[in-house]
C-alpha cells in the first residue's frame, strides 16, 4: 500500500496547464472569410471582429445597446458580470440600421400577437415592470420562432442562438481554404491582435476585451507580426 509520504502519490504534482497561443487571422484572411458571408450571419461576424465581442455577447445585444450617435456598442453583463463600451465600426452602420428595421417589424408583430415579451434578468424585470415589452429592450438579433422561458414558463421571443453563426463561420473558413482552426472566437482574437499591431496600448485593448487582468491580454503580444516584437530568422539574413 502506498503512503502519501516520500515516494507516495502525495508527492506527485500535476504539471501546470500550458497556455496556448490563440489562433489569429491576418486582415486578408478576415476579408476572405467575410466575403463568403452575407446577411445577418455576416453582420454578426463583422460585429465580433469589428468590436471584439464574444459570440454570446453578440447574440445577446439589445436595441438600446447600439449607440449610433456616440459610435459605440455597450456590452451588458459580459464575462465577470461587467459592462463595457466597444467601438462601433462605421463600415457596418448601414447593415446594423437595416437589421434594426428587421427586428422592429418582428417586435411590432409580437405586440400584435400579445407575446409576453423578451427575457430580462430577475432584478431588472422587478425594477422595470414593462421593460420586457419595450422596443429598447428587444433583441438586435431575435430568434425566428417563439420558445418557452425556462424560468417563468412564459412563451417569449428569445435571441438568435449561437450555434448558427458558429457553424457559418466554420463552413466559410473551409470554403475560403483557411487551414487554421477558425471559430467566432478567432475573430475576437484577431480584433485584439490587429489593434495592437495598429499601435493601441495593451491597457486599452484589455478594457475593450473586458479582461479582468492585463496578463490575459498580454498573450496577444506573442502573436504580433511587427518589427521589435518578433525575432528575425537568421536564415533571412544570409
Amino acid at each position: 500500500m502506498l503512503r502519501s509520504g516520500a515516494g507516495g502519490r502525495g508527492d506527485v504534482k500535476r504539471p501546470s496547464q500550458s497556455q496556448r497561443l490563440p489562433t489569429v487571422l491576418t486582415r486578408e484572411e478576415v476579408g476572405q472569410l467575410l466575403d463568403l458571408m452575407e446577411g445577418q450571419g455576416r453582420l454578426m461576424a463583422e460585429v465580433m471582429y469589428g468590436s471584439g465581442l464574444r459570440v454570446m455577447e453578440c447574440v445577446r445585444l439589445r436595441i438600446k445597446d447600439v449607440d449610433f450617435g456616440n459610435r459605440y456598442i455597450v456590452v451588458r453583463a459580459g464575462k465577470g458580470n461587467k459592462d463595457r463600451r466597444v467601438p462601433l465600426p462605421k463600415r457596418i452602420v448601414p447593415a446594423l440600421k437595416a437589421q434594426i428595421e428587421v427586428a422592429r417589424k418582428r417586435w411590432m408583430k409580437d405586440r400584435e400577437l400579445g407575446v409576453e415579451g423578451v427575457f430580462l434578468p430577475e432584478a431588472l424585470s422587478a425594477k422595470y415592470l414593462n421593460a420586457d415589452k419595450e422596443w429598447a429592450w428587444y433583441w438586435l438579433f431575435p430568434a425566428d420562432g417563439l420558445s418557452e422561458d425556462p424560468w417563468t414558463k412564459k412563451i417569449r421571443r428569445h435571441h438568435m442562438g449561437e450555434n448558427g453563426v458558429q457553424q457559418l463561420v466554420k463552413r466559410c473558413a473551409l470554403r475560403a481554404g483557411l487551414t487554421k482552426p477558425v471559430t467566432p472566437h478567432t475573430l475576437r482574437h484577431s480584433f485584439a491582435t490587429h489593434l495592437l499591431e495598429g499601435g493601441s496600448d495593451i491597457r486599452t485593448v484589455q478594457e475593450l476585451l473586458g479582461h479582468a487582468d492585463v496578463s490575459t491580454t498580454m498573450i496577444y503580444t506573442h502573436v504580433l507580426n511587427r518589427p521589435g516584437v518578433t525575432t528575425k530568422s537568421p536564415l533571412d539574413s544570409m
